[in-house]
């Protein structure tokens, strides 16, 4: 019986597993089918023309990139202090309890909230305008619980060995922290800076408040400068533009080419923490 009910428990983890990548790959593959007729160098390279149904994304692509390191810039190091003062410094009680319940909020807030966040403070309130700068940092307060937790798990993934050897011979706490507990743990920490930067690069309902223009053909010149971003591009031609029919292939080509970034970000994150880690056990 015990056995019946262990095939029956693997088999429904491995039909459930299965299906997941089954919608997945159907998905993907439901893009690339659509979409890649649509991709060539000149669509890679050149800003839209003619009310946006011919032409290239180029100045999305580069607006992406602005708007996903400028948040990761402003979210990457707060992050990683704030999980550096929960888990060395800060001790167990009602305050840090509070912190904690208000972090893990903070991660299930709505991306639409943040954007109005965003608009009220970065853009109204401070007068940075509509602007990178203003977009950025929306983007980096919706990625920050992210990077909190994941490097908080990642520094608490540290034996505490470690920290005994270290401070054994003679070094100071924050000596510890920054060349002990940091090295080992930061294969962790730059997962979740990747993964915090595939988030802010797929948003749409922050940046449309703060950053995104409808269209720009130049490239900005600073960072008080609008931009057009992938995934606000993709909401215009399919929502907001005046030949919604003509741009479908422009609409999943576009779709094709922010997954495929924020495919090769993942990877990335994938290939460093590997090497990262390699380089911490020859040590």
């Amino acid at each position: 019986m015990r056995k019946i009910k262990q095939f029956f428990a693997f088999f429904l983890i491995h039909l459930a597993t299965i299906i997941i990548c089954l919608g997945l790959f159907s998905i993907l593959f439901f893009i690339f089918k659509n979409g890649i007729s649509a991709i060539n160098f000149d669509f890679l390279t050149k800003p839209p023309i003619e009310a946006m149904t011919k032409g290239g994304i180029f100045p999305a692509i580069v607006g992406t990139f602005y708007l996903s390191l400028g948040a990761i810039a402003f979210a990457f190091p707060l992050g990683v202090g704030t999980a550096i003062y929960l888990s060395e410094y800060a001790k167990e009680g009602k305050i840090v309890h509070i912190i904690r319940i208000g972090i893990n909020n903070l991660a299930g807030v709505p991306s639409i909230v943040f954007g109005l966040f965003g608009l009220a403070l970065f853009v109204v309130y401070l007068k940075f305008g509509s602007s990178i700068l203003s977009g950025s940092l929306t983007l980096g307060v919706l990625i920050l619980p992210i990077i909190i937790q994941a490097s908080e798990e990642a520094l608490k993934a540290v034996p505490q060995s470690y920290r005994e050897a270290s401070y054994a011979l003679g070094a100071t706490k924050w000596q510890t922290i920054f060349r002990v507990v940091l090295p080992a743990a930061f294969p962790g920490i730059l997962t979740s800076a990747i993964l915090g930067l595939s988030r802010a690069a797929g948003e749409t309902a922050p940046i449309m408040f703060t950053a995104a223009a409808f269209y720009t053909p130049r490239l900005p010149h600073s960072i008080f400068d609008e931009v057009m971003a992938l995934p606000y591009h993709i909401y215009v031609l399919a929502t907001a533009g005046t030949h919604i029919e003509e741009t479908k292939a422009i609409q999943y080509g576009t779709a094709l080419v922010l997954i495929s970034l924020v495919f090769v970000l993942n990877l990335g994150a994938i290939i460093l923490r590997i090497r990262f880690r390699k380089k911490l056990g020859a040590r």
